[in-house]
């Protein structure tokens, strides 16, 4: 699975079907910290959480935002690691995007009840890369620029 635009598409796909993901952080020490976190898709590829200022994560996002986010679509009838998965790795950064956070919201209307809490904080991953399994071999990956590229492209036509 060597063209861009159908790495680009499965990538999205998942990123737009899984509702939660995991976020693998930075700690002050450098060692890496993983949790489990709601997605949202912005509209245009690129993930958007919804995390608060006191958890593990955004602590560690506020000294190192580099971050990487796993998402996968579990298939309760066969074997988890022959499903597909991405792994988006680049930047959260803080986004003050009413729009996007509006569209987080919609995804996942139990956030309503927190997302105007002062301590709570929209995040959108500026990717670097995508890193895809699509099944036992299939492996890919691509730029960010790619998977932006791909992801408009196909937004266009």
């Amino acid at each position: 699975m060597s063209d861009l635009a159908t790495v680009a598409a499965t990538a999205r796909n998942l990123l737009s079907k899984a509702p939660h993901a995991s976020l693998a952080t930075l700690t002050a020490t450098g060692a890496p910290y993983a949790s489990l976190v709601l997605t949202a898709d912005d509209g245009a590829g690129a993930p958007l959480l919804l995390l608060s200022d006191l958890a593990e994560h955004a602590k560690n996002l506020a000294h190192d935002p580099r971050a990487s986010l796993l998402v996968a679509i579990a298939d309760d009838a066969g074997d988890p690691l022959a499903a597909p998965r991405a792994t988006f790795l680049g930047d959260a950064l803080r986004d003050d995007d009413d729009a996007a956070k509006a569209a987080f919201v919609a995804r996942h209307p139990s956030a309503a009840t927190y997302a105007g809490f002062k301590d709570f904080a929209l995040y959108r991953l500026r990717i670097a890369r995508v890193h895809l399994v699509a099944g036992f071999g299939r492996i890919d990956g691509i730029s960010g620029d790619q998977y932006r590229s791909a992801t408009s492209a196909k937004a266009k036509g």
